[in-house]
């Protein structure tokens, strides 16, 4: 299967037409035709529904549209980083992070390095700990801010003096908003919405004790965001981290911290013994110099 044929493939995708995409890709409706044919032939499957007018995915096609994406990805980040192998510090770092009060940390790390190396930009990917580190694991994301806890046997890290705090996320007009904290008893028979990843439902089930059976979970969700939206129309109250909500509109959602207190740490992570290009691996010796003097009260 050669990279060729993907960025075809794709492109026949988004355009879904075979004659649009070639005329995209400067190739002829049939050459480009052919290429889909042959592809489909290697891999012994159907990659379109010809059936319609419209260009449809078959299941396998659906499939390998994510991994040639994937792939496709992969493939330009490494074009990247080959070029970028000169004295002159220039490319993209990639940054990826959970809605964290850690990531107030990050604009001073980025202001001063960009200052120091002007020609180097960043990408910034905002996703749960367990996709960020699946991300840097096939090499798509350079660093990661993940919140703990989290398995970190392959990763070398920072742990950041940062602390996480767990809040309720409610509507202002909620009837628990009357309250300063908010305790496990008080969120008993009341809809919530809890974090979809599963380590950190357990330290939450550990603070509800013997009560956490007995919680009427409505939703779980990823990102605070997500959250967010459910909140404002009152369907639930969401247990999240402070630092996710902290630019939130007050008119439209509050919180209120929880009692015994409940808190978390994070840390900033990179693959141990994967190869980066030069900016990231001067951003990562540069984090490791700076953060001590950034993190200081």
């Amino acid at each position: 299967m050669e990279i060729r044929v993907l960025r075809y493939f794709l492109a026949v995708v988004r355009e879904e037409s075979i004659t649009k995409a070639a005329e995209l890709l400067h190739i002829t409706q049939p050459t480009l035709s052919r290429q889909i044919a042959q592809m489909e032939e290697e891999m012994g499957v159907k990659l379109f529904d010809r059936s319609t007018r419209k260009i449809v995915l078959t299941n396998e096609g659906l499939l390998l549209r994510r991994r040639a994406e994937e792939i496709l990805e992969l493939v330009d980040k490494t074009e990247r980083e080959l070029s970028e192998q000169d004295e002159m510090v220039e490319g993209t770092v990639a940054i990826g992070c959970g809605d964290l009060a850690a990531v107030q940390l990050l604009p001073d790390l980025i202001r001063s390095y960009h200052e120091r190396y002007p020609a180097v930009t960043f990408d910034l990917y905002t996703a749960t700990a367990d996709h960020i580190k699946d991300r840097m694991d096939r090499g798509l994301t350079d660093i990661g801010l993940l919140l703990e806890p989290v398995s970190m046997e392959k990763y070398d890290y920072i742990r950041l003096d940062r602390q996480e705090q767990w809040v309720v996320a409610m509507h202002p007009d909620a009837p628990l908003a009357r309250l300063e904290r908010i305790t496990p008893q008080d969120l008993k028979g009341l809809p919530l919405i809890l974090p979809r990843r599963l380590n950190i439902r357990s330290e939450v089930a550990r603070w509800f004790e013997t009560d956490f059976d007995k919680l009427n979970v409505l939703l779980t969700s990823n990102l605070p965001s997500n959250s967010s939206i459910m909140v404002h129309h009152k369907l639930a109250y969401a247990i999240v981290v402070k630092g996710s909500i902290s630019f939130w509109d007050k008119g439209k959602i509050i919180y209120r911290p929880l009692s015994p207190q409940l808190t978390t740490t994070s840390v900033l992570a990179w693959k141990r013994k994967q190869p980066f290009a030069l900016a990231a691996e001067k951003f990562i010796e540069y984090c490791k110099a700076a953060l001590p003097q950034i993190q200081k009260p």
